[in-house]
This record gives structure tokens, C-alpha cells and sequence, in this order.
């Protein structure tokens, strides 16, 4: 196993540690308005088959080998700060979210509206964090079919999914969210003031 692949592995499984250990408080929750949908579904099991089925299957097997490529040193290096700062947004963002996340479109009984934390500058650290996983694979994993795999995935769910959970934010905290989406920005942090003027 190259060394760029023992890194990509590694981070693999702390995502996973950071992953398990902030859904059995989910499991435990009551969901006062659930809007998944057979789309919804659909892609997340997608984004699983680029974050876990493809790469394992890579990792695991010499099938893929034919769509290797290679990168210089620099591409490992690279790859491996962008995987550390996705997993520190990844372990953040479950931490200021704590019992507020949901795996799919739903807002729970006791849901309420977080703006603290990574929250304070993005609306969607967690995307923000699955798309730099996403990239950190591509130079990690120096595969065309494994190596592209999540970004490949993970692009339609967020682009399906985030404007329909802005929705029911609006719909759940109304003017309150309303004032939260003029301070910050989806995936990085906004360039506008809160009164709409730019810096």
C-alpha cells in the first residue's frame, strides 16, 4: 500500500470514529417533520459509494488498478492538509451541531437553530466537509475511477439537498434563519456585511 493510500486510510477511519460517535444521539430523537424523499435516498446511497464501497473496493482489491495514475510528492502532501482540515470541520461541525444533526431532510422535536461555532461564518460545514474528504481522495487515492469517486457523488446531493433544507430552515425558524442567511455563505464564509454591503 503506497504511503498517500495508509494516509487516505487512516483518515478514512477517524472520519468514521467522528461519524459513529454523534449518531446515537440522533437515534434517540423524535423527528417533528421529516421531508426525505426517494431522491434524497437515492443520492445519499450514491455518496456512500464514493466515500466507502469504491475506495475500499480499491484499497482491497487490484480491479481498479488499470485507472491508476500518479502524482508528484506534492499531491500527497497537499492531499493529506486538505484531509486533516476536513476532518477537523467534519469533528466540529458534529460538535456545534450536537443533538440538532439528522442524516436526511428533517428537523427533530427539539431542533434549534445553530449559528455558533463553524456555524457562524457557513450555513453548511458538513458539505463543506464531505466536498474537501472529496478532494483529499482525489489526490490520496491516485485512481480515476476510486480517486474522484465522492466529489463525483457527493456534488449532486448538495446541490439537491441544500437548497430544500434551506426551505424548511425558513419554513421552521422564519425571520430568525432569514437573518442568519444574510450573515453567512453555503460552503465558505460570506463576503457581505449583514446590511448587504461588501467589504
Amino acid at each position: 500500500m503506497a504511503s498517500t493510500e495508509i494516509v487516505y486510510t487512516v483518515g478514512w477511519i477517524a472520519g468514521v470514529v467522528i461519524r459513529g460517535a454523534y449518531t446515537s444521539p440522533y437515534r434517540k430523537s423524535t423527528v417533528a417533520d421529516d421531508r426525505k424523499s426517494v431522491t434524497d435516498i437515492v443520492l445519499m446511497i450514491l455518496s456512500s459509494l464514493g466515500l466507502i464501497f469504491l475506495p475500499l473496493f480499491y484499497l482491497l482489491t487490484p480491479w481498479l488498478d488499470f485507472a491508476n495514475y500518479s502524482l508528484p510528492s506534492w499531491g500527497g502532501w497537499i492531499g493529506g492538509a486538505i484531509l486533516v482540515v476536513a476532518l477537523w470541520l467534519l469533528w466540529r461541525s458534529h460538535v456545534d451541531l450536537g443533538r440538532n444533526w439528522t442524516p436526511t431532510l428533517q428537523i427533530l422535536g427539539e431542533h434549534t437553530l445553530v449559528t455558533e461555532g463553524v456555524f457562524g461564518t457557513i450555513r453548511h460545514p458538513l458539505y463543506a466537509a464531505h466536498l474537501l474528504l472529496g478532494a483529499a481522495q482525489v489526490l490520496l487515492l491516485q485512481n480515476w475511477i476510486a480517486g474522484p469517486s465522492l466529489l463525483a457523488t457527493m456534488l449532486p446531493l448538495y446541490l439537491y439537498r441544500a437548497p430544500r433544507e434551506e426551505r424548511m430552515m425558513f419554513d421552521h425558524f422564519g425571520d430568525d434563519y432569514r437573518a442568519y442567511v444574510c450573515r453567512t455563505g453555503r460552503l465558505l464564509p460570506s463576503l457581505r456585511k449583514p446590511n448587504g454591503d461588501r467589504h
